[in-house]
């Protein structure tokens, strides 16, 4: 409310302000239709005025500042795949049963085009991400992610992450499995119902992870092809990936 009257206050006196000049104006020079010759012109240009500023002037500055906060953003990404996302995924497509359905399909290469990561982007999706937890290590998973909480709050924190809701889901889902894993004092003792309940919180991240895994490398081929080749190397459903160049 007090920002409302500061700026009906604010204009009301810019009104009177530029009247009081149109007034000298007439007293010095006693010239009421060349005054009135530069005011209707004058509001004559303000459409014109307010088509630069707002439409173009505005779009373009506006576009510049996304382009910016998207650098940003992906540079947040690339650390948290760097750091935690890329460990993860290994982890879980290792002991994930179904595999090899989908597998093929995420050998991301330097000839992908955009129609190859929709394509893949749609056959996730009827895909439903599993995780066999007979045969992961809860312990070792606890362990890692512990020793990687105090970075991830810190992502958290970053509010460039306001704008991006699925990686900031991402974050909540693998931050919401640490906290389970670490809340338990011994995992190799748990009743069928816990670990179920944690593979539900696995499948959550697992499933978060690739979604986000998959938009990134495609940001990356589009953007920084020395990056992107990298990731390639190090692909976590590649079993056969290895950052050593060939």
């Amino acid at each position: 409310m007090k920002s409302i009257k500061w700026q009906i206050f604010f204009g009301t006196a810019l009104v009177l302000l530029s009247a009081l000049w149109y007034f000298v104006h007439y007293l010095v020079f006693h010239d009421a239709h060349h005054i009135l010759i530069y005011l209707i012109g004058d509001i004559a240009f303000v459409p014109i005025e307010v088509l630069l500023v707002t439409l173009i002037i505005h779009q373009m500055l506006d576009r510049k500042e996304k382009h910016a906060r998207l650098e940003k953003l992906n540079m947040v990404i690339g650390a948290f795949f760097s750091e935690v996302g890329t460990r993860l995924l290994t982890l879980f497509s290792d002991y994930d049963p179904g595999l090899d359905k989908i597998k093929e399909g995420l050998i991301v290469t330097g000839d992908w085009s955009d129609q190859d990561f929709s394509s893949a982007d749609k056959h996730l999706r009827n895909y439903e991400f599993n995780v066999d937890m007979a045969q992961i290590d809860p312990v070792e998973l606890r362990d890692f992610l512990i020793g990687k909480r105090d970075f991830m709050v810190r992502l958290l924190e970053n509010p460039v992450l306001l704008e991006h809701e699925s990686f900031t889901e991402l974050l909540r889902a693998v931050f919401h499995l640490t906290e389970e894993l670490a809340s338990r004092e011994d995992l190799t003792q748990l009743p069928d119902s816990d670990y179920e309940h944690l593979g539900g919180d696995i499948k959550r991240a697992y499933t978060l992870l690739v979604d986000s895994w998959l938009d990134y490398m495609k940001y990356l081929q589009g953007n920084y092809p020395y990056l992107f080749s990298l990731a390639m190397r190090k692909n976590p459903f590649d079993q056969e990936a290895s950052p050593v160049v060939k």
